[in-house]
C-alpha cells in the first residue's frame, strides 16, 4: 500500500481533507456563492468534496476541479455520478499550478493544498490568474497558534502566526471578506478521524501485510500530532476578493 492509498482510507472518515466540520464547509460555500450560478474552479481538489458539495446545494452552479492524482479524480467522479452531479462537474488530471482555462471563475477554492504551489502566496498568485472580474478566492492554510519547535516546522512547514498569515494576504492585493479559524474541536476531530480510521481500518486485517502496516501509519501520525503540534498548528480559511480589480 502506497501513501496515497493509506491518505485514502484515512480521509473516509472525513471526506473534507482539511480541519473544517460540515458546517463550517456550508457556511464558507454559501458566502462564496451569494448569486447561485457561479463557476467554481478548484486548484488542487483531491476528490472534489468542496465541489460536490456546492453542487449539491446549488443546482445552478458548475464547477471544475484539477488535481495530480489520477485515483482522487477517480473518487471524485464516482461520487459525482453517485449523486447526480456528474454533468456539472468536470475534472482535469494534471498539475494545479500548470492548468490553463480560457474563461475565467467567479469563485476558486485552494484548501490546504498551498503545498503543490510552494506555499500561500503562490497559490494566491494561481488563483488570481483564473479569477473573474468580482471574483472571490477561497484558500486555507496552516498557522502557528504558539511558537513551534522544530521537529513541529520540519514536519508541516514553516509558518507564521494568524495575524502576520493575513497581513501577507492583504499586502499581496487582496482583502478578507470573510473567514474561519477551525475552532479546537474541529482540529481534534479531523486528526482523531483520520488516524482512527486508518487505524480502524488496520486493525480489521490482521492477516493483510497492509493491516500491520496500516496501524503502524496511524500509531506514528497520532503520535506526531499529540507529541509535536497539536498544541500549536492552527488552520485558517479566507475567503478573498481583490483589493482592487
Amino acid at each position: 500500500m502506497n501513501r496515497e492509498q493509506m491518505s485514502r482510507i484515512a480521509h473516509s472518515g472525513h471526506p473534507i481533507k482539511a480541519p473544517l466540520d460540515d458546517a463550517s464547509v456550508r457556511r464558507l460555500l454559501e458566502r462564496g456563492t451569494p448569486r447561485g450560478d457561479e463557476r467554481l474552479l478548484d486548484l488542487g481538489c483531491g476528490s472534489a468534496e468542496w465541489l460536490l458539495r456546492a453542487l449539491a446545494t446549488g443546482p445552478q452552479l458548475h464547477a471544475v476541479g484539477v488535481d495530480i492524482s489520477d485515483d482522487a479524480l477517480t473518487q471524485a467522479r464516482e461520487a459525482a455520478d453517485r449523486r447526480g452531479l456528474g454533468e456539472r462537474l468536470v475534472l482535469h488530471h494534471g498539475a494545479a499550478a500548470d492548468f490553463v482555462s480560457p474563461d475565467p471563475f467567479d469563485l476558486v477554492l485552494s484548501v490546504g493544498a498551498a503545498h503543490a504551489f510552494g506555499g500561500l502566496l503562490p497559490t494566491l498568485a494561481a488563483a488570481r490568474a483564473h479569477l473573474a472580474p468580482g471574483g472571490q478566492v477561497l484558500i486555507g492554510d496552516g498557522f502557528w497558534e504558539h511558537p513551534p519547535s522544530p521537529e513541529a516546522v520540519e514536519m508541516l512547514g514553516d509558518f507564521t502566526d494568524l495575524a502576520s498569515t493575513v497581513d501577507r494576504v492583504v499586502a499581496d492585493g487582496w482583502t478578507p471578506v470573510h473567514g474561519h479559524v477551525s475552532s479546537r474541536q474541529e482540529l481534534d476531530a479531523y486528526e482523531w478521524a483520520c488516524w482512527g480510521t486508518l487505524a480502524a481500518w488496520g486493525l480489521d486485517r490482521p492477516t493483510d501485510p497492509d493491516g500491520p502496516r496500516a496501524l503502524a501509519m496511524a500509531a506514528t501520525r497520532r503520535s506526531e500530532w499529540l507529541r509535536s503540534y497539536r498544541d500549536t498548528w492552527g488552520f485558517v480559511t479566507l475567503l478573498l476578493r481583490r483589493t482592487a480589480d
